[in-house]
């Protein structure tokens, strides 16, 4: 696919709903601490792999492969990172199952020769975006997000943000 012919592919974890709303909730009041742009409750994600544009052909062969297993995902630790000027959720210490689910996806990604990030995966939900440096942030509630499925999705841009939409779902056994 040429350069800016199509939407920009990956693969990431849902949380159910009422997860979504509460991490939504949450980043309003963290909001207050540090401005920022929120992320909408519909678009929280943790993102396993990022593809850019590419063949979802190919990337859908690579996810069928994958064997991986349902887990629950702690949210238990807020941050914020200067960096890249976000707020993000997350678990203190990487799930084992999120690290053997997101290291087989990679793996798998690449024998269908994707080029994908070489640092170590982070496992992160970002939901402040150009925030400043907060004094310190509200108490996290840890909702539940228990992730039996990844899904590949592709994201637009317009002029209203980030537009996602499920390309394919793969269930977790």
């Amino acid at each position: 696919m040429p350069s800016g012919a199509g939407p920009r592919l990956f693969f990431a974890v849902w949380p159910p709903p009422e997860s979504a709303r509460a991490l939504a909730e949450w980043a309003l009041e963290a909001k207050r601490a540090c401005g920022g742009r929120a992320t909408a409750a519909e678009n929280i994600h943790l993102t396993l792999a990022f593809l850019g544009e590419a063949d979802p052909a190919r990337a859908i062969a690579a996810a069928q492969r994958v064997r991986a297993h349902r887990f629950d995902l702690p949210m238990e630790e807020a941050q914020f990172w200067r960096h890249n000027r976000i707020v993000w959720v997350g678990p203190r210490e990487l799930p084992r199952a999120l690290a053997q689910l997101a290291d087989a996806l990679h793996q798998e990604l690449f024998k269908e020769q994707f080029k994908l990030e070489t640092r170590p995966f982070a496992a992160h939900i970002t939901l402040l975006r150009k925030a400043t440096d907060p004094e310190g942030l509200p108490p996290l509630t840890a909702p539940a997000w228990p992730v039996d499925e990844f899904l590949l999705v592709s994201s637009a841009l317009s002029d209203a943000g980030s537009r996602y939409t499920v390309e394919k779902r793969f269930a977790l056994s």
